[in-house]
């Protein structure tokens, strides 16, 4: 999914093997990515116990950027540069993923391109359905726009690949955001 995204914003995409959740394993990956304008990894940037990405990138010499984002999905999500190459790692979430993709990923490549840097353009349309309030994290809600508004799915977790595939837009609610009714306007984000 996240190869054909890229393929799509005009990145010349090359997937390596998996890596094993070991040292070794991850330094070999990495040495097979020398030469990358941008390294992208999935999974391993959490702090459990296999979560191996910050321990390898830091001894590689990587400077961080940021680790961990207020959001959701994908608040396991890491940035920095290995030299002159800039490393992103995202969460093993597929959907989380995917989502910081479209929201981190798809700019990156943008600017590598020599575009303006900026933000994903957020769109505003009505709600077809009510919103109960929203946490302390911005949400990016999968959705679906139809018929000039928006509307997404009650249930929301992580682990449904089926809501993801079923959206066309993330619904973006800030921090803190109170509970919304139809016909209030939200922004989204197509994708």
């Amino acid at each position: 999914g996240l190869k054909a995204l890229l393929d799509a914003e005009g990145a010349q995409t090359r997937l390596l093997p998996s890596a094993r959740d070991d040292e070794a394993s991850l330094m070999t990956a990495f040495e097979l990515a020398a030469g990358a304008d941008l390294i992208i990894t999935i999974g391993g940037a959490s702090v459990g116990d296999h979560d191996l990405i910050a321990p390898v990138t830091e001894r590689l010499g990587m400077a961080r950027a940021f680790y961990k984002v207020a959001m959701r999905p994908g608040k396991p999500l890491m940035a920095g540069k290995l030299g002159d190459t800039v490393m992103i790692g995202l969460p093993g979430n597929p959907v989380s993923s995917m989502v910081c993709g479209h929201i981190f990923l798809i700019p990156a490549i943008r600017a590598m391109q020599g575009l303006p840097a900026c933000a994903r353009m957020r769109l505003r349309a009505p709600l077809a359905c009510d919103i109960g309030p929203n946490g302390s994290r911005e949400h990016y809600m999968r959705a679906r726009l139809e018929d000039g508004t928006i509307c997404p799915p009650p249930r929301q977790d992580s682990a449904l690949l089926s809501v993801l595939s079923q959206a066309n837009a993330l619904l973006v609610r800030p921090m803190g955001d109170g509970a919304h009714a139809a016909g209030d306007v939200v922004e989204y984000i197509p994708i």
